[in-house]
């Protein structure tokens, strides 16, 4: 008995009998396929726009300051208290003091000369807080070094009236040292004021 093929639209021709399964190619593998969020038509990445505002300035990058002149040729650069500049300036008058009395036959001069240098130095060398008592411990300081140098040898009393004696015949150096130490502590204070203002009129970063 014969057996008619029948013919289906959807699926070709069907026939009767046992089905052969065919072998199916091995399918290639898939590829990740990246999120879809963020990509645009074309399916290129679309960076995310960022919220609307004012945005953040980096932060200047502060450098370093110079050093001072005197810190970069390796010159001594302390700061001192207002005693300890009367004690720096006091203890070195009088080893000059000892030392002209030794070398130079207790020539006034040559102390007075070497007064000057020690006077703008105690003034450079005081701090800031204490700018005021560098040209009061000049002047001590030089009484103190004319002690090795006074003349003097009846006792106590001799001693002191040699000592008035340098303090008025020397009264130039005295001032000079004074006045150097002054004008130097004036000039500090003038920068320090104008740091400080400028300090004060840079805006907040």
């Amino acid at each position: 008995m014969e057996q008619y093929r029948t013919l289906s639209p959807q699926y070709g021709t069907r026939q009767h009998g046992p089905r052969r399964d065919r072998p199916r190619p091995p399918r290639p593998p898939r590829q990740p396929v990246p999120s879809q969020a963020g990509r645009g038509a074309g399916g290129e990445p679309v960076r995310a726009a960022r919220p609307p505002g004012p945005q953040r300035r980096p932060a200047p990058v502060r450098r370093p300051a110079p050093a001072p002149a005197l810190a970069a040729r390796g010159l001594p650069n302390p700061r001192l208290t207002g005693l300890g500049s009367g004690l720096f300036c006091a203890v070195v008058m009088f080893l000059l003091g000892a030392l002209c009395s030794a070398l130079f036959g207790a020539s006034l001069t040559a102390y007075g000369v070497l007064f000057l240098p020690v006077c703008a130095l105690t003034a450079r060398w005081v701090r800031r807080g204490d700018l005021m008592t560098a040209p009061v411990v000049v002047p001590i300081a030089f009484a103190v070094g004319l002690l090795p140098l006074a003349d003097g040898e009846g006792g106590t009393g001799s001693r002191l009236m040699g000592l008035m004696t340098a303090l008025a015949t020397q009264a130039g150096w005295l001032y000079g040292g004074t006045l150097i130490a002054g004008l130097i502590v004036i000039v500090r204070r003038i920068r320090l004021v104008r740091r400080r203002r400028t300090a004060g009129a840079r805006p907040p970063v």
